[in-house]
């Protein structure tokens, strides 16, 4: 195993003290217990936005709080579900009075932790309410799910969710907002190659030079089929095609394109697969109006990619526009 560390069991730990002094402009890291919490929370009278999950997937999600999207964070051990004391005091942390949105991607573990947070929370008087995203069209249930994954919608939801929060909006509405962006978003990824979680020290999965993986998970978990590396636009059709065939996606939709690197990938590659996406979604008769490359929830150093299409409206449009200020993404700020 080959990697930049002192001792595994302490890279989540000194990873969240570098990323606390890099960015101290926007945020204050908590370490006892872990959360990452914008600088200026609470922000009093505006709803609290709350994700998190394993660490491993940078920068998602502490790479995501700031002005117009996250007011905290919770980040586990590598791809282990942060504990529930963790989500408690982060909802605590940034309860402005208005309430807080805990968005949950659907892993069993983050579901559960994320409920007993949630009562606890309430039991303080504080109003929470939550959504789970749903959105990976490869496989029911893995191995770390009942139902599908909560993959790339994410990382949409948590920036259209945050611009709503940020503009006053209360708790049910900024909770339809992400239940609406859940619902209009599928996505699908693949992988090239396995990762290495440090405290493993072996990649989680063995894949031949000549192999590929489709419909992976962010974890590692098993996809579709295993199959014969074939070329970017063959790859994209095999993760395009079912991604608009199950909304379904149609003709004159205007959609959020986001084509995602896994951990591994450069980005030349990235913008190859982007090419392929709009050249088939051109071809069906769907505008991309909107569009994100680059790597945003990764599986530690894995090679691959996901696709993640969003049909959009002119309310989600307005809100994706909005100004962002965080260390992963930024834009009219």
């Amino acid at each position: 195993m080959k990697k930049l560390l002192n001792d595994p069991a302490d890279l989540g730990t000194d990873s969240l003290r570098g990323f606390g002094a890099a960015h101290a402009d926007l945020v204050r890291v908590n370490l006892d217990p872990n959360y990452v919490v914008r600088a200026d929370a609470p922000v009093q009278g505006k709803v609290g936005v709350l994700s998190g999950g394993g660490a491993g997937h940078e920068p998602m999600h502490g790479g995501f709080v700031g002005m117009g999207m996250l007011d905290v964070a919770c980040p586990g051990e590598i791809f282990t579900s942060p504990t529930p004391d963790q989500m408690y005091e982060a909802t605590k942390a940034v309860d402005g009075g208005a309430g807080v949105l805990h968005i949950v991607k659907n892993y069993t573990g983050d579901v559960l932790n994320f409920e007993m947070a949630a009562d606890l929370a309430r039991t303080d008087g504080i109003e929470v309410s939550a959504v789970v995203t749903n959105d990976d069209v490869a496989v029911q249930d893995s191995l770390f799910t009942a139902g599908r994954r909560g993959v790339g919608v994410t990382v949409l939801a948590e920036k259209i969710v945050g611009a709503a929060a940020e503009e006053g909006r209360d708790l049910a509405a900024v909770t339809e907002i992400c239940e609406r962006v859940n619902a209009q978003g599928r996505s699908m990824g693949m992988a090239l190659t396995s990762c290495t979680v440090p405290a493993a020290g072996k990649p989680t999965f063995e894949l031949g030079e000549d192999e590929m993986e489709i419909g992976i998970g962010i974890h590692g978990e098993p996809g579709r089929e295993r199959r014969k590396l074939a070329s970017a636009r063959e790859v994209v059709e095999m993760l395009a095609t079912p991604i608009v065939e199950d909304l379904p996606f149609s003709s004159g939709d205007e959609v959020l394109a986001f084509v995602n690197g896994m951990g591994g990938t450069p980005q030349i590659e990235l913008y190859l697969v982007y090419h392929e996406l709009a050249t088939l979604l051109e071809g069906r008769g769907i505008t991309i109006t909107r569009n994100l490359v680059g790597s945003y929830i990764t599986s530690l150093e894995m090679a691959g990619c996901s696709i993640t299409l969003l049909k959009l409206d002119d309310e989600l449009t307005r809100l994706w526009d909005a100004p962002v200020r965080t260390a992963g993404l930024r834009w009219g700020a």
